[in-house]
């Protein structure tokens, strides 16, 4: 499977945030989208995911040489910021979820199970929401759709409010989860891309550039790739 993207715009006002986005995601691996903060990451998940209306171009699965729309159900979306409904409790929510979709979930586990795959302590599990912190909501919403297993994944910076051993936990995770997938993980860090992810990709200046990891062991093509990174902003 391979997910599609082709000259893909969005602008608001005067201003053009995607300029011409085009390229191609393949199944099994985890992509890291490098951008300064200000660079259009999210707006670019926002498009894909439909919750922004693109400007022009397209996008789209390829299977066997055949092109087919992207079902909704086929793309995941972990925000930056958790949207998670804090008047239930972590159980409650994990049980409406897997009875909304249990139609479509393989291969169900119980609830603690899945509880236990991310690192949510039994102490914590019949807490309301509203209490966790905001890495454990970062971990309620990653662990939605393990559960889920949509196809194509956007993870915008998801790992950035977890403390150090979280952190690690949730990149083994990810990796675990990679197989007959597309993971793609937005980050504006590059130490960090480099070591989850199997291919890097730089959005600049509305563009998505390839970019090759043994140029990236190189110091002065490292220290362009930091200079596009260092101006602050979000868009």
């Amino acid at each position: 499977m391979e997910f599609v993207i082709e000259h893909l715009e969005k602008h608001f006002e005067k201003k053009q945030v995607l300029r011409d986005v085009s390229f191609t995601f393949e199944s099994g691996k985890i992509y890291g989208l490098l951008g300064r903060n200000g660079a259009g990451k999210t707006t670019l998940f926002n498009c894909l995911n439909r919750d922004m209306k693109a400007d022009g171009g397209r996008f789209f699965i390829r299977e066997e040489g055949k092109e087919r729309e992207v079902l909704p159900e086929e793309m995941g979306y972990v925000l930056s910021t958790p949207a998670v409904p804090e008047f239930l409790t972590g159980r409650e929510f994990l049980k409406f979820f897997m009875e909304i979709n249990r139609d479509s979930i393989r291969r169900p586990k119980t609830i603690d199970a899945y509880f236990d795959q991310v690192g949510i302590a039994p102490e914590d599990r019949d807490r309301l929401l509203k209490d966790y912190s905001h890495g454990m909501k970062n971990k309620m919403q990653m662990l939605v759709q393990i559960i889920a297993r949509p196809s194509i994944l956007l993870l915008d910076e998801p790992l950035t409010s977890l403390d150090v051993v979280a952190a690690e936990e949730m990149k083994q995770l990810l990796r675990s989860q990679k197989q007959e997938r597309i993971l793609i993980f937005s980050t504006h860090i590059m130490e960090l891309a480099l070591d989850l992810c199997d291919e890097i990709v730089v959005l600049n200046q509305g563009i998505l550039e390839e970019i090759r990891r043994e140029n990236l062991d190189q110091k002065e093509f490292r220290e362009r790739i930091l200079e596009m990174l260092r101006e602050e902003g979000h868009v």
